[in-house]
């Protein structure tokens, strides 16, 4: 499909845009803000890598008004150049807060001082929105993808039906704008992937496809804000799904690493399987589908008689499942062929069944293909989660490599976040994005990059985090980018006390300790309730919620309760209550004021010890002279300590105390590593300091 062009300037030669520093005054003056020196300093530096091209890594502390700080610039380069500029987040919470708020009235703001009124668009993955071919065809959404029943029949009649006449009155088929959402069973029985879409302009709903407005909107725009998995798609694929762009910005950039690899691994389950087997039936012969059921029921035997956990070498029964499975799915999509543009004009919806089956093959004949090779680069492992039978999953062993070559060797990169540097540095960043582990070219604002980084310990196997990582996804190559810390606007040192309960034990595997549940039950009582309870696994927030609702006189609300954000929402809104819950808490919860004055952290949040990827990174890096425990263990747990503590100051007038439950953070000779990572608190190990 032809796409309209990148918007131009519409100002006459001789006009001048004002400068950055000038355009970010007015913005704030408009917004009723005030002038930050952070958001001062970052706003100058994002606009210098725009101009030379410099790759930019930036830690923007909560409250600097970084949003603003690249939007600002964001906007004036597109309208200088004429020329495109993608933002990235992680989280649909700030996707609506740039496109509902910050940049409308950034636009209203700045249109006189720019020459003209910029624009912008949200652009999404094709699954995020409304199918209408799906729609008029859609399945029955009682039964998922496994042929096991997920909802009552009732609920998933009421959320389809729910879905029907949403369908009539949204003008942007954007599912984050159905309210209440529905299930994802439901929502795929009326949307589809790249991968089934039979196209716009062979589909007879093309022309009001919600998908291709927002793509032919987000091609007129100057600035497009889409999420960490769309610009993984659009780095990975062959094809093109952002208009051209020289600029892109990536916000929540501690997250980009994980969002890459979840797009670009691979899952075989006996589930699904079973399932493409049954789609097959309307396309093939019943003996090309009984050589294909017997080739699943080889695999499944297989997986049967394998263990849970990392395959780092396959047997002789595993190599022959494989390779006859991948030997059957080539054959058959052979016997498929494509889809044709007249099986799509005389059945759609027969096409875009056609089209999912071919998906699925396709997907088989890959994920066996890099199981088979038994690649240094990838991660194989099988686990066995609830209703989809046994299932393998394929990762690569860094995305380094995708990073490097399709997103910072195509576009000036900007990437920030409130915690980007692991023990003072940030290197362990710059190496899962695939830059070189030491910056390039100084700047001339000079004075606005961090110094360089010191050592933690002099003894590398406990101190230095990039030991022996340069076979890592680093590289040494002459890419050009710079860092900068601008800080945060909160006295993090006389607003907050970091707590470390030194004398209690170590932590242990399994049930939390009687000791930490009952020293958390002194600081909630202390506290008067108001506190957010951290919790590294699902195990330990039940054992603490559990506990604390027996023996506090205050509501505790749980992660599973509810949605997140009325959890969250109730947390804020009850002053006194307690909220314990696991990861998905440790960022994203934005709670000001006194209902969030004490923050327990139950240990410190390595991975755990049977995680596939991770763990096999850490070998990796063991293997080839380094330090495993440090870059990846530590690492990780360090940017997730900075992301859970960040939840106690989020005002200028908060105060509070941050608890942490696991003596190991002044005990072990990481401890200073991980205390690096985080906001200068006053530090205690003394009870009775905080229990005033």
């Amino acid at each position: 499909m032809d796409h309209p062009s990148a918007p131009t300037p519409s100002q006459p030669d001789s006009y001048q845009v004002p400068s950055v520093g000038e355009l970010l005054h007015t913005a704030v003056t408009a917004m009723g803000g005030q002038e930050r020196t952070g958001q001062q300093r970052m706003a100058a530096a994002v606009d210098h890598a725009m101009a030379t091209g410099q790759h930019l890594a930036v830690q923007a502390g909560t409250g600097t008004g970084k949003s603003l700080a690249y939007l600002v610039p964001a906007l004036r380069h597109a309208v200088e150049s004429g020329k495109t500029v993608v933002v990235s987040t992680a989280t649909i919470a700030l996707q609506r807060q740039l496109c509902h708020r910050d940049l409308p009235l950034l636009v209203d703001a700045l249109a006189e001082d720019l020459g003209r009124r910029p624009t912008f668009a949200l652009l999404k993955g094709r699954n995020n929105y409304l199918c209408w071919n799906a729609l008029h065809g859609a399945e029955d959404p009682d039964t998922d993808d496994d042929g096991t029943h997920a909802l009552i029949p009732s609920q998933a009649g009421q959320q389809a039906q729910r879905v029907h006449e949403w369908a009539q009155d949204t003008n942007s088929g954007d599912r984050d704008d159905l309210k209440p959402g529905v299930s994802d069973l439901v929502w795929r029985t009326v949307s589809v992937d790249t991968q089934s879409c039979i196209g716009a302009s062979a589909c007879p709903f093309g022309d009001e496809c919600f998908a291709e407005q927002a793509r032919q909107q987000a091609y007129r725009a100057d600035i497009i804000v889409t999420n960490h998995a769309m610009l993984a798609i659009d780095a990975a694929s062959p094809i093109d799904l952002l208009p051209d762009h020289d600029v892109v910005i990536v916000d929540e950039a501690h997250e980009l690493e994980s969002r890459i690899t979840n797009v670009i691994s691979g899952t075989l389950s006996t589930g699904g399987l079973d399932i493409l087997g049954k789609r097959l039936i309307h396309f093939l012969s019943d003996s090309d589908v009984d050589n294909f059921l017997e080739s699943v029921e080889r695999f499944s035997a297989a997986l049967d008689s394998s263990p849970i956990g990392r395959w780092d070498t396959l047997d002789d029964t595993q190599v022959s499942a494989l390779t006859l499975l991948r030997s059957t799915a080539t054959t058959l999509l052979t016997a498929l062929g494509p889809v044709k543009e007249a099986d799509i004009v005389a059945d759609p919806k027969n096409a875009t069944a056609k089209k999912q089956a071919i998906g699925g093959l396709n997907q088989i004949v890959d994920v066996c293909d890099v199981v088979l090779a038994e690649s240094p680069t990838h991660v194989v492992w099988m686990s066995v989660p609830e209703r989809r039978g046994r299932e393998i999953h394929v990762a690569p062993l860094s995305d380094a490599a995708v990073l490097r070559d399709h997103l910072f060797a195509e576009s000036t990169v900007i990437l920030t976040s409130a915690t980007l540097q692991a023990g003072g540095s940030f290197r362990t960043m710059a190496r899962q994005w695939g830059l070189p582990e030491e910056e390039r070219e100084a700047s001339p604002l000079a004075d606005m990059a961090t110094s360089r980084d010191p050592n933690v310990a002099e003894d590398p196997r406990e101190g230095e985090p990039d030991s022996g990582l340069r076979c890592y996804g680093g590289v040494h190559s002459p890419v050009a980018w710079s860092s900068l810390d601008v800080g945060s606007p909160f006295s993090h040192r006389t607003a907050g006390i970091l707590y470390i309960a030194r004398d209690l034990p170590r932590p242990l595997q399994g049930a939390t300790q009687l000791e930490v549940l009952e020293r958390m039950e002194e600081l909630v009582s202390a506290a008067g309730g108001r506190t957010l309870v951290l919790c590294s696994s699902r195990r330990a927030a039940d054992d603490v919620a559990a506990y604390l609702d027996e023996h506090v006189p205050y509501p505790v609300l749980r992660q599973g309760q509810d949605t997140m954000s009325s959890l969250i929402a109730d947390f804020a809104a009850r002053e006194e209550s307690v909220l314990v819950g696991t990861l998905g808490l440790w960022q994203g919860v934005d709670v000001p004021g006194p209902s969030c004055s004490l923050v327990i952290i139950d240990r410190i949040p390595f991975p755990r010890p049977d995680d596939p990827l991770m763990s096999a990174r850490l070998d990796f890096v063991n293997q080839h002279g380094g330090n495993g425990f440090m870059s990846v263990s530590a690492a990780h747990a360090a940017l997730l300590l900075a992301q859970g503590t960040g939840r106690l100051l989020r005002s200028t007038t908060d105060r509070g105390v941050i608890a942490v439950m696991d003596s190991r953070l002044v005990t072990a000779r990481y401890g200073s590593f991980l205390r690096q990572s985080l906001p200068t608190y006053w530090e205690s190990t003394k009870t009775e300091v905080v229990m005033q």
